[in-house]
């Protein structure tokens, strides 16, 4: 009675110790990694270094077993009964025997076609090799860097160098372009890297080149840098530094700030407008080599222009969003991302009213830009009323070709140097006869 009295004394004052050893080795032995088999997604439990499925238990039939059994067998026979062929010496017609071989033709495709098909979830189960070709190459790292959009990029860019108040310079225009779009190459492959287990969950980014395994992460962190490096030196050495550092701060926004954001908070929408707004604001001081108040309006107007482009993109793909555990406006605040869509396509008309008053373009600027203006605003108020897909799809596809038009609008409407000098020349010449009509 002792000894049992003690063994439970020691058992009670030991479970308390005993559980938190048990928390401690569960967290840290139990790790759950996410590696991929062709797009199938795959969860794996590493437990003292050894890796193991974690499978769904499989659910309790309430019929038994042996009814299962008895209906497995009916099903076979079912399946492998094939009808016999009549005798000989029994008269056929034509038509009988065609039909009966058929049935015979098609049993056995049909036993042919069942091997093959059994036979694929082996062979998907198993890590198959991927191979690199130099072919390829291009096209893969062209996806890595997102091509397309670097080309939006390097084109606000070189919008922003065209708005601006100087001689136009071919050298400088050609070396600012490369060196953006070596920038943006740079920070959209590094922003790959950082979201390979994110982009994994979504169908819009599931077929990206790290995703499959197509390229190794250390080729795409070597990319990136091959493509930062130089960009960010030839804006700052060829061009000016207060390009160079632009650019290089651009780059840390989108892939230090604006990425991880994207999982934290709505903010990041705000923050990557930013990232979008400094392309134009590069190529105007490219061209002048000053930050002045032109450039902080081409700014602005590529910063408003990205809310009703983006929330309406991201609305048709907030299932994808909610699933790669993305915190954006579409999943998390309907309303606000209808309301500040709206309200940026509002604000698309004011500052396009402000380009003449800071003498970049004429006063025809804000008359030709406003259908524009009004339309897709028109559209936001419409996404806002009907929060729809087919809203939202609308309003995407307008945002897509209404920035080009704004831009060459702006641009046809651009105020010539020639006019500001002999504005500068008149001013100049009054203020000399005022100062002539004085000294008498």
């Amino acid at each position: 009675g002792l000894f049992v009295w003690h063994l439970k004394n020691t058992g009670i004052r030991q479970v308390p110790c005993q559980f938190v050893h048990l928390c401690r080795v569960a967290n840290g032995r139990l790790v759950t990694f996410q590696y991929f088999n062709f797009l199938k997604r795959m969860y794996v439990t590493q437990y003292n270094k050894d890796l193991s499925q974690r499978a769904k238990p499989k659910s309790d039939s309430v019929a038994s077993p042996f009814r299962e059994l008895q209906q497995l067998d009916q099903e076979k026979k079912v399946i492998h009964n094939i009808r016999p062929i009549s005798p000989v010496h029994q008269p056929l017609s034509e038509t009988s025997s065609r039909n009966e071989l058929r049935e015979v033709k098609s049993a056995a495709e049909t036993e042919g076609s069942v091997a093959p098909v059994r036979a694929e979830p082996k062979e998907d189960r198993q890590w198959k090799e991927m191979k690199l070709r130099l072919d390829d190459l291009p096209g893969i790292l062209a996806r890595l860097s997102k091509i397309k959009l670097t080309a939006l990029v390097v084109s606000t860019a070189s919008a922003g160098f065209a708005m601006a108040p100087v001689p136009f310079d071919l050298t400088c225009f050609l070396l600012a372009s490369l060196g953006t779009g070596l920038a943006s190459c740079a920070a959209n492959s590094i922003n790959q890297f950082f979201e390979v287990p994110f982009d994994s969950n979504m169908n819009r980014t599931k077929n990206r080149p790290l995703v499959r395994g197509q390229i190794s992460p250390l080729l795409a962190v070597c990319f990136a840098a091959s493509c930062g490096v130089p960009g960010i030196a030839l804006l700052t050495l060829g061009v000016n530094p207060l390009t160079g550092g632009l650019g290089a701060f651009n780059i840390f926004l989108y892939t230090c700030c604006y990425t991880p954001m994207k999982r934290m908070s709505i903010a990041n929408t705000w923050v990557g407008a930013v990232v979008g707004a400094i392309p134009p604001v590069m190529g105007w001081t490219a061209a002048t080599g000053t930050l002045d108040a032109g450039a902080l309006l081409l700014g602005g107007i590529l910063y408003s222009w990205q809310f009703p482009h983006f929330n309406a993109l991201s609305w048709g793909l907030r299932e994808d969003y909610s699933r790669g555990g993305y915190c954006m406006m579409s999943v998390t605040h309907p309303g606000l991302c209808r309301r500040v869509a709206l309200r940026h396509c509002l604000a698309l008309i004011g500052l396009s009213t402000l380009a003449p008053v800071l003498d970049m373009t004429t006063w025809t600027f804000p008359v030709v830009s406003l259908p524009i203006n009004l339309y897709i605003s028109y559209l936001a108020f419409r996404f806002y009323r009907d929060a729809d897909r087919s809203s939202s799809r609308k309003l995407f596809f307008c945002s897509l070709w209404h920035l080009p038009m704004l831009l060459l609008v702006m641009f046809t409407c651009k105020k010539s140097l020639l006019d500001k000098e002999d504005k500068g020349d008149l001013l100049g010449g009054d203020h000399g006869r005022a100062v002539e009509i004085r000294l008498p």
